[in-house]
């Protein structure tokens, strides 16, 4: 079991965003969010629904899936 993990989330998408080279401002745009919903999230203040889950996955060319993997594989590391 893997207990949650605020700045996993954080973590996971900021690695992701910073993996494909994209800025805030074009990853919002990918995303259809406001920039500084990505920075909140990015920065642990807000956590993403469902929907802005699956709105980030597909900016990603991900499936909600691999990124609740990829978040999960964050929280995993920080319990190391």
């Amino acid at each position: 079991m893997i207990d949650f993990d605020r700045m996993a989330v954080a973590r996971a998408i900021y690695k992701l965003r910073q993996e494909k080279d994209l800025s805030q401002e074009v990853f919002s745009g990918l995303a259809g969010l406001a920039r500084s919903h990505i920075a909140m999230i990015e920065n642990g203040t807000k956590q993403p629904n469902f929907e802005t889950i699956w709105r980030i996955a597909n900016a990603f060319d991900l499936a909600p899936h691999e990124l609740v993997e990829r978040i999960e594989r964050e929280a995993e590391n920080n319990d190391k």
